[in-house]
């Protein structure tokens, strides 16, 4: 019934990568109307058109986005939207995924949330469900996020969505092989060079 709209989910937000499975279930229950698992991780997932995150400039004026200095950081910082594939709206920011090229290709995509500064953080986990349930239980009235991610990981699973673990200390925890910050850094200093402000 979602397959067309998965299809495009796909190709806007991930390259065409198949979508994962957890992600396919909490966007047929966003685009269902069902709240339940928003409600739990704090996640809304972008719709068709919206924006990537690190190519919205709409907030820079005109003599921001004419300044060679911001045009080479806007330039750098739109590199990283080809390894930085953001699917929703929730946490500092937004969260998605690290796929940069010379991450291994024999384990799950690397999460990885965006902020408001355009800061990078890991996520821990190995599906956005685990990371976002990871990143919640520090928010939940349950003081030690330990016992608070077991509660959150067993309402999902009551949902229809169990996690790999409901041991918080178990979540994947793989450092990522290129590091987003120092590689922003790296992209934004190269469009200095090329507009010779270096």
């Amino acid at each position: 019934m979602y397959e067309e709209r998965l299809a495009e989910f796909s190709r806007e937000r991930l390259d065409g990568r198949p979508v994962p499975d957890d992600l396919r279930v909490l966007l047929v229950a966003q685009w269902e109307g069902r709240s339940d698992f928003a409600h739990l991780l704090d996640l809304d997932f972008f719709e068709a058109g919206e924006v990537h995150p690190l190519l919205d400039t709409s907030y820079r004026s005109e003599k921001e986005l004419a300044d060679p200095e911001s045009q080479a950081v806007d330039a750098g910082i739109a590199e990283m939207a080809k390894y930085v594939k953001l699917v929703a709206k929730g946490g500092k920011g937004w969260i998605g995924y690290w796929l940069h090229p010379d991450e291994p290709g024999d384990r799950a995509w690397h999460l990885i949330e965006l902020d408001t500064e355009c800061t990078f953080w890991g996520l821990v986990g190995l599906t956005l469900t685990e990371g976002a349930a990871a990143a919640q239980a520090s928010y939940q009235d349950e003081p030690d996020e330990r016992i608070a991610f077991t509660q959150l990981a067993a309402e999902l699973a009551v949902l229809g969505l169990p996690l790999s673990t409901q041991d918080y200390d178990a979540l994947d925890d793989t450092e990522y092989t290129v590091d987003p910050e120092e590689l922003m850094e790296e992209l934004i200093e190269a469009e200095r060079e090329k507009r010779g402000l270096r």
